[in-house]
């Protein structure tokens, strides 16, 4: 991954799991990239881009490969039987007419993870945002934007909130900086049911808030809103989600990984402990 994803065919987790695999019993076999393209008479970049979940799994394509490799019958039917499902586009393909080809691969990993830690320097995260907070922050987003526009993008940023209600939902850990508190979005009534929500939040099992205040000082955090995504596959590598003006980098690679992760365990000690979140919200909620 680590790049930016700024076009192209976003590709569901699934693909990107089944693409693994699929390097894994190619290499497993033993066969090279040519030697996999002859036997399905396509080229090895063909071959490669399959494997990186840069261009869908061609069933015919996957399931010679599959023999090519060694893999059983039965084996093989399974495995297409989940490639099927992967070349299924995700459910927020509804949403395509408001949702950037670079935060599509987001919302996949987002919809997967079985893990999220985020930090958030600016604004309240997308999972946690209420109706109205959400629909001023893209109001400012997209000026330009006509009223069903924005109502499409409010729509799917609250779609997306459904994972939090989930049986399996994921274990979400954010740590936000006071400045999300205290900037004013929408007025005062939309922020005090903003922090309301977030008040509401807390009961969730798998949630765990947490206030970087103004008085902890600097940390190693400050450059930047950056988000880390983990998966109960173990094909799938730990993800790193950081955006820009421009468009998104996804980092996948360990050492980089592994240096968002410390900065995450180090801000967690440097904020309020997670106990001291539902009073800290409270008394901010009483200035507003």
């Amino acid at each position: 991954m680590s790049d930016n994803r700024s076009g192209g065919s976003a590709p569901t987790v699934l693909r990107m799991v089944l693409g693994k695999r699929l390097r894994h019993l190619r290499e497993r076999a033993g066969v090279s990239f040519e030697d996999a393209a002859r036997a399905i008479e396509v080229t090895p970049l063909t071959v490669r881009r399959m494997e990186k979940a840069e261009v869908g799994l061609r069933i015919p394509y996957v399931k010679e490969l599959l023999r090519t490799y060694g893999v059983l019958a039965k084996e093989i039917e399974d495995f297409l039987h989940l490639a099927r499902e992967a070349n299924q586009p995700g459910w927020w393909y509804t949403y395509r007419d408001v949702l950037p080809e670079w935060f599509s691969a987001y919302v996949s990993l987002e919809s997967e993870a079985s893990v999220i830690r985020l930090y958030e320097p600016h604004y309240v995260p997308g999972l946690l945002q209420t109706e109205d907070y959400a629909a001023a922050l893209l109001r400012i987003g997209f000026p330009n934007a006509s009223p069903e526009d924005i109502r499409r993008r409010v729509a799917l940023r609250l779609k997306r909130q459904d994972l939090l209600d989930k049986p399996e939902a994921p274990a979400v850990w954010a740590v936000l900086d006071e400045t999300v508190l205290r900037r004013p979005v929408g007025g005062a009534e939309v922020m005090r049911a903003q922090i309301d929500r977030l008040s509401e939040v807390l009961e969730y099992p798998k949630v765990r808030l947490q206030i970087m205040r103004f008085a902890a000082g600097p940390h190693p955090g400050a450059f930047g809103p950056f988000h880390y995504f983990r998966f109960g596959f173990s094909e799938l590598p730990d993800v790193v989600y950081t955006e820009s003006l421009a468009g998104a980098q996804y980092f996948d690679l360990p050492a980089d990984v592994v240096t968002y992760l410390e900065v995450l365990d180090r801000m967690s000690v440097q904020a309020e402990p997670v106990a001291r979140t539902r009073e800290i919200l409270a008394a901010l909620r009483k200035e507003l």
